[in-house]
């Protein structure tokens, strides 16, 4: 038997990153394959690695990008479908060049003020906290459940859509 990988003793923890442009009137966001909707960058951890190396090997891999870990925005956890604490860091680009991969076949720059209709609702308050720069790490908690999840749904359907009408 698999033992769960969240419990209150040890919770699944992924890393984010809200990279900025240099002038921060930017945010990069990305589209997965399997799941349609912008999102931050970020994943899981690997054995051994800490935040900000999985952090940095994760953007680099999704976008191409290799990026400077700045400071923690703070820890959001998740409760109901795919509970999770995901751990937000700032970054900014240090070199590379953007480009989509198997996993994130679109990534692009999105004005911070005009984030996309599909963006998944869960990374709009960790991309406000970040974007207000406080001194000290938010701590939020917030539950995905079903009305949440058929948000999500309906998002990934309509970028499915898009990506049809595109060709």
């Amino acid at each position: 038997m698999v033992a769960p990988r969240f419990s209150e003793h040890e919770p699944l923890v992924v890393v984010q990153a809200v990279v900025l442009s240099g002038e921060g009137e930017e945010i990069l966001l990305s589209v997965r394959a399997d799941v349609r909707g912008w999102e931050l960058p970020g994943g899981n951890l690997e054995p051994g690695e800490t935040a900000k190396q999985a952090l940095r090997r994760e953007v680099q891999e999704e976008t191409g990008l290799d990026v400077e870990v700045g400071g923690h925005v703070g820890d959001y956890t998740r409760t109901g479908f795919r509970p999770h604490v995901a751990r937000v860091f700032r970054c900014r680009v240090r070199e590379g060049e953007l480009r989509p991969s198997r996993e994130t076949p679109r990534v692009r720059w999105w004005s911070v003020g005009e984030l996309p209709a599909t963006l998944f609702s869960w990374y709009r308050q960790p991309i406000a906290d970040a974007l207000a720069n406080e001194p000290n790490p938010a701590a939020r908690s917030d539950h995905q459940g079903v009305a949440v999840i058929a948000r999500a749904v309906a998002i990934d359907l309509r970028m499915r859509w898009i990506e049809g009408r595109e060709g």
